[in-house]
């Protein structure tokens, strides 16, 4: 999830400071747990330190560089990424039958691997640009 962050670029007023934070939220269930937490210890976007936020709702202005939304009783997906919706912030959501339920990045389950595939058109109507790089590895919707 946080290695995605090395594909985008988010304009200079989504971070407060130099200094300041990337911010990695998880709503909803958390099919990451500690795993992630370890994972990103020591790790920098775009020169930010990572922080992992988890949070019940999504709400407009959550503090959130990438936005990880699984389904939840509190919220629904949909419901969570129109809070955020023409915010720079990267969401990343897992395969689901309704459209407005997609993430910029969504994962998907082909030929038996987990994959993802990339809405550029979403990624720019939030001010991120996505790098050819992780485009080129994204499969077709």
């Amino acid at each position: 999830l946080y290695k995605f962050g090395a594909f985008v670029e988010w304009p200079p007023t989504a971070f407060d400071s130099a200094a300041a934070p990337a911010q990695i939220c998880i709503a909803g269930a958390d099919p990451f747990g500690v795993l992630l937490d370890r994972a990103v210890r020591g790790q920098r976007i775009a020169g930010h330190p990572i922080a992992v936020l988890r949070v019940d709702r999504v709400d407009k202005g959550v503090p959130c560089h990438i936005l990880f939304v699984a389904p939840s009783p509190r919220q629904p997906v949909a419901e969570a990424l129109d809070k955020v919706r023409g915010a720079p912030v990267l969401t990343v959501t897992e395969d689901g039958p309704d459209p407005a339920s997609r993430g910029v990045i969504d994962f998907v389950l082909r030929d038996g691997r987990v994959r993802f595939r990339i809405d550029s058109r979403a990624a720019e109507g939030d001010g991120l640009a996505i790098s050819s790089k992780l485009l080129s590895l994204a499969v077709k919707p």
